[in-house]
């Protein structure tokens, strides 16, 4: 009787237990049954779900967020930098475009050293000798050109009406604005319309600017590359003791590139190939942690942490050392995703303590290598998708505004390697692969990338943050495959860094637990909760059982799904 009693006892008390057991509802991004768009702002994500909306396809709505994100999201948005895209057509073909900004002619190896061979502090990312030569209107219409369906004046005039209507000012912006304005008198000359006091809910409008695209509708990319808008653009630069000249506009093109393509458990990985090291290094870390539990570790758990730490330090290592502009240098690609090479990467690692950077120089492979930047995933009503990375490198790019066009230049010369083992702006080390040279495109760790599983399309993701991008969409992705959760919870996730050097291991604040990071001191991680380091906002969009669609916007910035 009294076994009895007690097990009666022990079932109660279950009974109760479960009753207050704390469930967390699912959080989920917004839902649509057909086509959606996710960008940094509200009225870039409209314009574009607008242009599939009168039925074009993913391209046409490419080219129409890019611009869009100019005008209301002059931060990273542009038409004075450059970018990436990834795309997967609704038949399963997939590519790439490079319009990744180039180094100008008059460019040399040793541009931003003093006579000393010490590098000049700012040179290479405050005004005009910064700038590399800008492709992004070059990438907009050459995706037009191959892909698009509506007449480029559908595509572009939105974006003139949204820059003379104007754009409402949000917090994020204010403070953003605030942050950045003692730099911009700089890098200018005269003063911009930046300068001014702008608060929530005022309206900035940008007449330069619309009349600059509406020169660019009428006259098409020549416009930018070779006709008036090029003219004043290079006097502009140059006034301000830059080294584009017009030549190097006319010579600008951009570079239809084979994407990085590699199997975790049952997805395959699009992912965007050199210049861009983000698929490589996403490819590395990705098959490094691959033989482990991750889903039985737990998420965020001390023994991930680790893994993904560890494959992280030796992916940026190899980075650092091969990665650069393939038309320049030779990229061992095939080799630094081998199987076995990241196998022998890996062999060092033990669960029971750190493993130094120190000790970890790049791999041992015979070779015959920006955090500011804004991301939009597109998937439409055919079943087409884009991911687009773009960027002006830094925020507002190199500071430097020309008020007669209307937008910011990139500063996007310091993702070279100014001076081989020196950190550039994000920390990010380099080497000779990533050095200055005429034309050369500059490294960067820009991923957009598309996701499928069991041969259908399952996931578009990216994000900005600089070197943080590289491992922000990394556990985006495993977030969603590994841990199951929706894409709003995959995007709002903790997240945390590491990049080789320096040597340790940096959390978003206030988000992870003081017993967790004892745990990791103890067997000598070092690590970091710094505000402001991990910049990245994922926007992605996850393809449900049912073929409905659903994105996963940023909260961390002013990110909008938008769809229908």
């Amino acid at each position: 009787m009294k076994s009895y009693r007690i097990l009666v006892l022990v079932f109660l008390l279950l009974i109760t237990c479960k009753k207050y057991e704390v469930v967390h509802p699912i959080k989920k991004g917004l839902i649509t049954q057909n086509a959606m768009v996710v960008s940094a702002r509200e009225e870039a994500s409209k314009i574009g779900s607008d242009i599939l909306n009168k039925g074009g396809n993913a391209f046409d709505a490419m080219a129409a967020t890019h611009l869009a994100l100019a005008v209301a999201y002059p931060y990273a948005g542009n038409i004075g930098g450059g970018g990436f895209m990834v795309y997967r057509k609704d038949n399963g073909e997939i590519g790439s475009l490079d319009f990744r900004e180039k180094a100008p002619l008059a460019a040399t190896k040793d541009m931003y050293l003093d006579e000393e061979g010490n590098i000049i502090p700012e040179k290479s990312t405050l005004g005009a000798m910064a700038v590399g030569v800008p492709g992004s209107v070059a990438g907009i219409f050459a995706v037009h050109e191959k892909f698009g369906s509506l007449p480029i004046e559908d595509i572009i005039q939105p974006s003139i009406n949204l820059a003379k209507q104007g754009v409402i000012v949000t917090k994020k912006q204010e403070e953003k604005i605030k942050k950045y304005q003692p730099l911009f008198p700089k890098a200018n000359k005269d003063s911009i319309i930046f300068d001014k006091h702008w608060k929530e809910n005022d309206t900035i409008k940008y007449p330069s600017l619309a009349e600059t695209l509406k020169r660019i509708m009428i006259n098409g990319k020549d416009e930018f590359y070779t006709g008036l808008t090029a003219t004043q653009l290079v006097e502009f630069i140059q006034d301000n003791g830059g080294i584009i000249t017009e030549e190097d506009l006319a010579k600008y093109s951009v570079k239809w590139r084979t994407p990085i393509t590699f199997q975790y458990d049952e997805l395959n990985i699009i992912s965007m190939s050199p210049p861009s090291s983000g698929g490589v290094c996403l490819a590395q870390i990705m098959k490094m942690i691959e033989p482990y539990d991750l889903d039985k570790f737990g998420q965020n758990s001390l023994k991930t942490i680790q893994v993904i730490t560890e494959a992280e330090r030796r992916a940026y290592a190899d980075r650092s050392f091969y990665l650069g502009d393939p038309d320049f240098v030779t990229v061992p690609q095939k080799d630094l995703i081998d199987n076995r090479y990241l196998k022998e990467r890996m062999s060092t690692f033990s669960f029971e303590n750190a493993t130094p950077s120190s000790e970890v120089s790049h791999g041992n492979i015979q070779v015959i290598e920006s955090d500011e930047t804004t991301h939009y995933s597109i998937v439409d009503q055919f079943g087409n998708a884009v991911s687009v990375t773009t960027t002006i490198n830094g925020a507002y790019g190199s500071k430097l505004y020309c008020s007669e066009l209307g937008f910011f230049l990139n500063n996007e010369m310091d993702d070279f390697s100014s001076k081989p083992g020196v950190p550039n702006m994000y920390g990010v080390t380099g080497a000779e692969a990533n050095s200055i040279a005429p034309e050369k495109r500059m490294l960067s760790s820009m991923t957009p990338t598309i996701v499928e599983k069991n041969g259908e399309l399952f996931m578009v993701v990216g994000t900005p943050g600089g070197s943080t991008i590289i491992t922000s969409v990394l556990q985006t992705i495993l977030n969603v495959h590994e841990y199951n959760m929706t894409m709003q919870e995959a995007v709002d996730a903790p997240r945390f860094h590491h990049q080789w050097l320096p040597d340790r291991i940096v959390f978003e604040p206030h988000k992870f637990d003081e017993k967790l990071i004892k745990q990791l001191h103890e067997l000598n991680y070092t690590t970091v909760e710094i505000e402001n380091i991990i910049t990245s906002k994922v926007d992605g969009i996850l393809i449900l059982d049912d073929k409905t669609l659903e994105g996963g916007a940023d909260y961390r910035g002013d990110d909008t799904a938008v769809g229908f």
